[in-house]
């Protein structure tokens, strides 16, 4: 609940009405001490912005009823992109996360910044005119990546699979393609938020596992994600489990979880026995026909990641483990795997009321969750108001 004082902005004003805190204009009045003619003028700035709306029900006040204030959900709009390996997605929102527009295209992370961000920026013109709307709708981008975000410099450190993207300034790049703010996440961070979005609320400690052509999680505590001090926190998929003899992982390193039981190191194996897979569908697919090696290589992948999210249970005791990714697609054998390890490595405090479940997500979901990671953002104080002297100055 958002707390209020007499210097209380627009911004503040709108975060009460947005979270609930009042929701009339008597209400704000109480809530921060300020007089009726402040008030007006803060909502004023609000109604002129599009941000706010009086809804068509009245609030009982035990005289005449008094108008309620909303947030104009339908008022702005935001869009959200998820990069992959081989496709990207991106989708446009309203305020409260319903996706109004989508483009799929097959274009991948791998050729580089320019082309991929340019590929963005012209999708979206065509899909804000679509709606009608103009880029000064737009309250901003959220842009989901598959590798390690610096958070706080919207950053990609490191890539493994994004070759061109190490330290390049996104939101500068962006900004000269479409002149509105960026912000850059982990696709796996956006991903594990969409999934919790999807009815697991009345959890407070979550642990989301991606297990698709590579591995990742997400933490989510508090019903926020937990970035770590640089937004590293979560990297499940280069805990080293087998340092000395493991097989050699993509990032470089020995041993890692994702050498051993990501899709592409199960692809690896299975062409190196002979079969004909080329792709992690192409693994999913053996599976499928119950082909006993393809089988037996899943369920061994799930134990060692089994192993790694149980060191992580010891360590966050979460109540909810949601498992995400491609490698779903296996059913039965991946989940037995994960549970057999999990049980078997981690306390048995850690466990007695955990639940490890299947996503319920689709394709969408890394989209869906960066469109609320933006959407919250944008609606802060400090957004809101750089948004009224936006629509002012122009």
């Amino acid at each position: 609940m958002t707390l209020l004082s007499r210097s209380s902005t627009a911004g503040d004003v709108f975060a009460a009405i947005a979270d609930g805190t009042a929701n009339t204009r008597s209400d704000l009045m109480r809530a921060t001490g300020l007089s009726r003619s402040t008030v007006t003028e803060r909502l004023d700035a609000l109604f002129e912005a599009g941000l706010v709306k009086e809804a068509d029900q009245r609030q009982p006040s035990g005289g005449r009823p008094s108008k309620r204030i909303v947030v104009n959900e339908e008022g702005h709009l935001v869009l959200a992109a998820d990069l992959g390996e081989d496709h990207s997605r991106l989708v446009v929102t309203d305020l409260a996360g319903h996706v109004l527009g989508e483009r799929v295209g097959a274009i991948a992370v791998g050729g580089g910044p320019s082309p991929l961000l340019s590929w963005i920026a012209e999708q979206a013109r065509e899909l804000v005119a679509e709606l009608g709307r103009t880029a000064a709708d737009l309250l901003g981008l959220g842009l989901a990546v598959p590798a390690p975000v610096d958070f706080a410099r919207g950053q990609v450190v490191a890539p493994s699979v994004m070759t061109g993207w190490d330290g390049v300034d996104i939101q500068a790049r962006f900004r000269e393609l479409l002149d509105i703010p960026v912000l850059v996440e982990n696709d796996v961070n956006a991903r594990g938020f969409g999934e919790y979005l999807q009815g697991w609320q009345d959890y407070d400690d979550v642990l989301y596992i991606k297990a698709g052509t590579g591995l990742g999680s997400a933490i989510l505590t508090g019903h926020d994600l937990y970035r770590g001090a640089q937004g590293a926190a979560g990297d499940i998929g280069h805990i080293r489990l087998e340092p000395d003899g493991g097989p050699l992982c993509r990032c470089g390193a020995i041993g890692c979880v994702e050498a051993i039981a990501a899709g592409w190191a199960i692809v690896r194996d299975l062409a190196a026995a002979g079969m004909p897979v080329a792709s992690t569908r192409d693994a999913i697919a053996a599976i499928r026909d119950n082909d006993p090696i393809a089988i037996h290589r899943v369920r061994e992948a799930g134990r060692v990641l089994g192993r790694a999210i149980a060191y992580t249970v010891n360590m966050l005791n979460p109540s909810l483990i949601i498992v995400g990714g491609s490698l779903t697609a296996a059913g039965d054998h991946l989940m037995l795997g994960i549970r057999e390890s999990v049980y078997q490595y981690s306390l048995p405090l850690a466990t007695r009321d955990l639940r490890i479940v299947p996503a319920r997500g689709d394709d969408r979901r890394g989209a869906i969750g960066m469109a609320h990671l933006i959407i919250k953002t944008s609606l802060q104080p400090t957004q809101i108001n750089g948004r009224i002297r936006s629509v002012r100055e122009r």
